[in-house]
């Protein structure tokens, strides 16, 4: 229950900080995770990121006190972190589809967003088949791009990443030189420990040897203890569903934590519209 609580501490935190600003990073630091793993964390228990979050609870503090006061739209608009008036209202109309000073007149309905609780479900009806694995270190072969967690640009950019390499032919190529300990190709996440709120995101295989082409780059995975889970069925559906129950079931009640190394998903040659798609997700545990 740890976990769940270091989550709840995390989003206390950003309630109570609201009006002021606030990082991801700062954030992260009250779950005692990196802003990489918190923005998934987050995303994958709540469906929405961590920015919308404070915007979805900012607009909601902003509408209540514009229909319980008469301070004025412009002061309102500063105080709930807008530059503008008109920026402002544009995403007041955005969330609750009337505008600041047809909400004052009260012409219109409101959504309002509630703080959040995390809680912990009891499901198990449908069971989750996963080993626990340790291997030596190892190293991939890949291509690797750079992502900023900020504004969610990782979870807009990485598919088109995968798009890319699909269309040029490096995954066939990263299938062809795959000899290491996981078969094979993968999609790796690694905390870039040297610049706050980006993460490394590779593309590559596991290769024993020095590969000679200078269009991959080399990464040393450390030992490590591994949940490894099974996924059945086609992308992107069946991936998505199995990070959400990682995180809503498994992590929860296991008494693991996440170890903070890279985690990798393994992807095969099959068709990934095949219902009978397998595919797997390893996450570095402690």
């Amino acid at each position: 229950m740890a976990w769940v609580e270091s989550i709840q501490k995390a989003i206390d935190y950003m309630e109570a900080r609201l009006l002021e600003p606030i990082s991801l990073e700062d954030i992260a630091g009250e779950a005692h995770v990196s802003a990489f793993h918190f923005q998934r964390t987050f995303t994958i228990l709540t469906e929405i990121s961590v920015g919308e979050y404070i915007r979805r609870r900012r607009l909601t503090l902003a509408a209540q006190e514009l229909m319980q006061s008469s301070n004025k739209v412009i002061d309102l608009a500063y105080k709930y972190g807008y530059d503008t008036p008109e920026a402002f209202s544009k995403a007041f109309r955005r969330q609750h589809g009337i505008s600041p000073s047809e909400a004052r007149k009260h012409a219109g309905k409101l959504t309002f967003y509630n703080r959040l609780t995390i809680q912990v479900q009891l499901k198990g009806v449908e069971p989750m088949k996963y080993r626990l694995e340790e291997t030596k270190g190892f190293q991939v072969v890949g291509r690797k791009r750079s992502f900023s967690v900020v504004n969610e640009e990782n979870l807009r950019e990485i598919p088109k990443f995968w798009d890319q390499v699909n269309k040029d032919g490096t995954d066939k190529e990263l299938f062809q030189i795959n000899n290491g300990p996981i078969e094979g190709v993968l999609g790796v996440c690694v905390d870039n420990k040297n610049e706050k709120e980006t993460i490394d995101y590779w593309v590559a295989t596991a290769f024993d040897g020095d590969y000679p082409s200078q269009e991959f780059e080399q990464l040393n995975i450390p030992a490590s203890k591994w949940a490894v889970f099974e996924v059945s069925g086609p992308m992107p559906e069946a991936m998505q569903k199995t990070w959400s129950r990682i995180f809503s079931e498994w992590f929860p009640t296991s008494g693991y934590d996440h170890a903070g190394t890279p985690e990798l998903e393994v992807y095969t040659s099959e068709d990934p519209a095949s219902p009978d798609l397998y595919s797997e997700v390893w996450i570095p545990v402690k």
